[in-house]
């Protein structure tokens, strides 16, 4: 990569950065849940094909039995028509309906390897703050859709991804072979990067960026996120018999002491020598009455493990429990999988060529890295370009801490990291002498 070259991107930047921050501050008012991503998608897709992208998306970047967590079709419809008339473009979101999410930029010059850059893109279920110090709130730009926030900076990744697009056309006789631009709905409970993987996306893909805004100060990047636990998250549908407490208790079948009976001894179960795993229960709902013995039970549960097959230690240990614990009150119960992703790191060749690229450029301070407590679905698309020979690196961008952090009610970020990412993951896209990457 040249002298030349940098100076072209920071010049680009330097030009658009009020319009990546609009984009940004857009996608905050207007956030929108995993599969239901149809406004955030469409206007992601059409700015794409205006820059002169070949664009994918609907059917031809997700398999449709891979997508987990898929909310009830009355959702998707509802969220559909929010979107309509919130301004998404119908053209696109036509074939996105029933949670075909997300959208892919293609860009080719010649032969060459081909790398792609991941942009995670939807919401969660939250409660945006309405106090004045919060600056969304403040300056007219907090979300317009109760209880659905962008409270994990994934708005700040998809005005990232749409700024880097802006900067790569205009440098396209630079590039040298094929550059993918993903854009991936549902990461928020690990349910959509699967779906992408095993459509196929990455098979040809010779390197894979990702990159996630952190509360470091900003200027100052982590070369390559990892520790990345692998989890399972699935809903239990405990089916038993209802019967009247007080006049025949001995006829039903009791789904809440099945359910409880679980949640105990799922708790107990042994940790491993092996390495760190969790088990969590976040929510049991059971029951209709007071005098009725009950006969339905909802749980919502998450495995963890420092590797997959730590986790598929808890996981099998854990439905093992499930199980044992209904047939005790003769009852019969279903695994709904809500989603899932393997263990990540990043390869240590990619997080050197970051550092390289973040200290050729200038005004970056570099982390060696940061290990993760949490999960994150980047892993699988990781791990299928690592199997395929080729390297994987997730990117922390430092965004300064802003409010209560990451999954908070008045998460927010200076927006000055916004035009730091868009430079850094340009330059990344260039073939860097001596790399075959």
């Amino acid at each position: 990569m040249t002298n030349d070259v940098i100076s072209k991107i920071i010049e680009g930047a330097d030009k658009i950065e009020q319009k990546i921050i609009a984009y940004r501050r857009d996608f905050h008012k207007y956030p929108e849940l995993g599969w239901t991503e149809y406004r955030t998608s469409s206007l992601i897709a059409r700015r794409l094909a205006e820059l002169g992208y070949e664009v994918k998306v609907g059917v031809d970047i997700l398999k449709a039995e891979d997508r987990m967590g898929l909310p009830p079709r009355e959702i998707l419809e509802e969220a559909w028509e929010r979107a309509a008339r919130q301004g998404g473009d119908t053209k696109y979101m036509d074939v996105m309906k029933n949670g075909f999410t997300g959208a892919v930029g293609i860009i080719s010059n010649g032969e060459g390897p081909v790398r792609a850059f991941r942009f995670d893109i939807d919401a969660l279920p939250i409660q945006e703050s309405q106090d004045e110090k919060h600056r969304p709130w403040k300056e007219g730009f907090s979300s317009v859709n109760e209880c659905i926030m962008h409270a994990c900076g994934h708005d700040c990744h998809a005005a990232i991804g749409l700024g880097v697009a802006e900067i790569l056309m205009s440098l396209k006789d630079k590039i040298r072979g094929t550059i993918k631009l993903i854009f991936q709905p549902a990461e928020e409970g690990v349910r959509g990067a699967k779906a992408m993987v095993t459509k196929g996306l990455l098979d040809d893909v010779k390197a894979i960026i990702g990159s996630h805004v952190k509360e470091y100060p900003v200027g100052k990047i982590a070369s390559g996120l990892s520790g990345y636990k692998a989890t399972t998250k699935f809903d239990v549908s405990i089916q038993g018999k209802p019967a009247h407490a007080g006049g025949n208790p001995q006829d039903g079948n009791n789904a809440l002491v099945a359910a409880a009976t679980a949640t105990l001894n799922l708790y107990a179960i042994p940790r491993h020598k092996d390495g760190p795993t969790r088990i969590n229960v976040g929510k049991l709902v059971a029951g209709s009455g007071r005098n009725i013995i009950p006969d339905k039970a909802h749980m919502m549960v998450e495995t963890r493990g420092s590797t997959s097959a730590l986790n598929s230690y808890m996981y099998e240990k854990a439905i093992n429990i499930i199980k044992t614990s209904c047939q005790m009150q003769d009852c019969t119960y279903e695994i709904i999988p809500m989603g899932e992703a393997p263990s990540g790191k990043s390869d240590e060749e990619m997080m050197k060529l970051v550092e390289e690229t973040a200290k050729e450029i200038g005004g970056y301070d570099v982390l060696d890295g940061d290990e993760s407590g949490g999960s994150e679905d980047f892993t699988y698309m990781m791990a299928k370009v690592q199997e395929n020979g080729g390297k994987a690196v997730n990117i922390g961008i430092g965004a300064d801490k802003i409010g209560g952090g990451a999954h908070s009610y008045d998460f927010d970020i200076n927006e000055g990291a916004l035009k730091k990412a868009v430079v850094l993951l340009s330059a990344l896209a260039f073939k860097p002498r001596g790399s075959d990457l």
